[in-house]
């Protein structure tokens, strides 16, 4: 079983949620979350880019990645500079 970390800020928030009922909280608490999700999601990405054992897959995550990161197709190389 993995484990995840999360910023303290945001385990202070959840535990006064669950523990005290405090209502008020829940739009921070749900930000963080899908803050801690992207991340872990982008280094899944990156993982895979970097030990998929085909090219293919390799270039798949790497488009998947840098789609979740936002770098425009104009910005991205073709063929790495290592080849060239």
């Amino acid at each position: 079983m993995k484990n995840v970390q999360i910023p303290y800020e945001l385990f202070v928030d959840l535990v006064l949620y669950h523990l005290r009922g405090e209502d008020d909280i829940d739009g921070e608490i749900q930000q963080g979350l899908e803050r801690k999700l992207d991340a872990m999601l982008n280094r899944q990405l990156y993982s895979q880019y970097k030990t998929a054992p085909t090219e293919g897959q390799r270039e798949q995550a790497r488009q998947e990645y840098l789609d979740r990161r936002g770098v425009p197709k104009s910005f991205r190389w073709t063929v790495p500079p290592w080849e060239l």
